[in-house]
């Protein structure tokens, strides 16, 4: 027996979530929403699907508007993916509630294609995981955001495994924190996690592109600080009709958050649109939509160091300086104690400051030597040969903290879109200008992506503004760790 929203049902029934908006966001005939399906997956990105997904970013408006969008993210997850379960995160449309709301009243969900599970044991753990979890029928029963993610995923994975809904109502950090804490174990590669998120509400065509760009960029740095402190700017920019820059920024923060434990991972930007870029769109009052996709990092950009070699390197760099004022001759390091990873070539740059105003930066992008004993060189010349300061003195070491940067090998782009802001250093190349931007740059300066090449064409490369069009760009990425006070 299938009951449909909202029923209760005596043991031993079939519990089923019937569609609530077939017909209204998609076709309710089977037979035309498969062909409206497998066209906008035939019309996607015919680049081949990342091996390892662990997550995607999926507007969740009517087809007419967000299908396009959505099928680029859902093609960029392998068909023949087998997952364990998909996690369905998404933003409360109809219903007030400060916390998460798990759907446990249904054993499955049912749309014109068929019906998919739902994993009632992981639905269960996460009710009993932390009291920030409950089920709000109201927030299930006519909600879209979930239902309209599945047809694609039914047309599109061969094994389609079953679902955890979860609708999140709150947007205080504290209880986010808690839901990514109790999500954290299935974070894995056994998982997907399916996050419902349309972006800009309202604007006009243009100003909804101007936002949205914003946002993506701060989305792509992976870092929940940026993507947060986005959307505050956003706000503020007083930008005509604007009602949010991201409806679903809860479960979209919850994703940062997630991602802050697994540093292997790395956010792909895949596609934008806007309503107004549909056939019935109007440009006056825009919806934006993007696409992205979650993957794991490739080898090569997966270099890490453990806790106790970046305290080595620290304290190299900290010996190094102390020496140099002592005139001392010792090594600032034992060679023999040095970890495979510590002998590595790569670049570095060692940051001083004191009182939290820069005090002396030099680097080397190439690592023309082991990385311990570039940290070592590069420390005593930013303390004592960077030509913006006065060398250091000995009185001042004990205010000075130092920060190091280990870069990982240049990588030439052919265009910006290659570039993640927040994500990746960069390195301009032009004659004999050049001039390079650590990662973090980003995140002090605050600087859309143009904003960030246009400041080190202009202030490092000693090029125009917009030098960076037509010079050559590398990029790199950097763990960055600091002394703690």
């Amino acid at each position: 027996m299938i009951h449909s929203v909202g029923n209760a049902c005596s043991s031993g029934e079939k519990r089923v979530r019937m569609p609530a908006v077939a017909g209204a966001f998609y076709p309710a005939d089977a037979d035309t929403l498969r062909e409206t399906v497998v066209s906008f997956l035939s019309e996607a990105s015919s680049a081949e699907a990342d091996k390892e997904v662990q997550a995607v970013i999926v507007p969740h408006a009517g087809y007419v508007y967000s299908g396009s969008t959505a099928s680029e993210a859902i093609k960029a997850i392998p068909s023949d993916a087998v997952y364990k379960r998909i996690f369905l995160l998404g933003p409360s449309h109809r219903a007030a509630f400060d916390g998460a709301s798990v759907n446990n009243a249904f054993d499955s969900y049912a749309t014109p294609l068929g019906q998919v599970k739902v994993d009632n044991e992981a639905v269960d753990a996460l009710l009993h995981a932390d009291p920030v979890f409950t089920y709000v029928p109201e927030a299930h029963a006519r909600e879209h955001c979930l239902e309209v993610q599945l047809p694609f995923l039914q047309v599109h994975l061969q094994h389609v495994p079953p679902i955890v809904p979860v609708i999140i109502g709150t947007q205080d950090l504290a209880k986010l924190r808690r839901i990514a804490q109790a999500l954290q174990p299935y974070f894995t590669s056994d998982n997907l996690f399916v996050i419902s998120s349309d972006f800009s509400h309202y604007p006009s065509y243009e100003d909804a592109n101007r936002v949205d760009k914003a946002t993506e960029e701060a989305i792509e740095s992976g870092s929940l600080r940026k993507f947060l402190d986005t959307l505050e700017k956003n706000a503020r920019k007083g930008v005509p009709r604007l009602a949010t820059s991201a409806c679903g920024q809860s479960p979209i923060a919850v994703l940062l958050l997630l991602m802050e434990r697994r540093k292997n991972l790395q956010v792909r930007h895949l596609a934008y649109c806007n309503s107004g870029d549909a056939i019935y769109g109007d440009k006056d009052r825009v919806v934006g939509y993007h696409a992205f996709s979650i993957v794991k990092k490739a080898e090569a950009d997966a270099f890490s160091l453990t806790g106790e070699e970046r305290a080595q390197l620290l304290q190299i760099a900290r010996k190094s300086i102390d020496y140099e004022l002592a005139r001392k001759t010792d090594l600032p390091y034992d060679s023999t104690k040095m970890s495979p990873a510590l002998q590595q070539h790569c670049g570095v740059f060692v940051t001083l400051h004191k009182g939290g105003k820069l005090r002396g930066c030099i680097g080397n992008l190439i690592g023309f030597l082991p990385l311990y004993r570039l940290v070592a060189n590069m420390a005593k010349l930013a303390a004592f040969e960077d030509p913006r300061f006065y060398p250091v003195k000995e009185s001042e070491m004990k205010d000075i903290d130092i920060e190091i940067s280990v870069l990982s090998p240049l990588r030439k782009i052919q265009s910006i879109d290659e570039f993640q802001l927040g994500r990746h250093g960069i390195y301009i190349i032009k004659g004999e200008h050049r001039g390079t931007f650590l990662p973090q740059v980003a995140e002090e300066t605050g600087w859309t992506k143009e904003e960030f090449l246009g400041h080190c064409a202009r202030d490092k490369a000693g090029l125009a503004w917009n030098g960076w069009k037509d010079a050559e760009l590398y990029v790199y990425e950097a763990i960055v760790f600091g002394e703690e006070k």
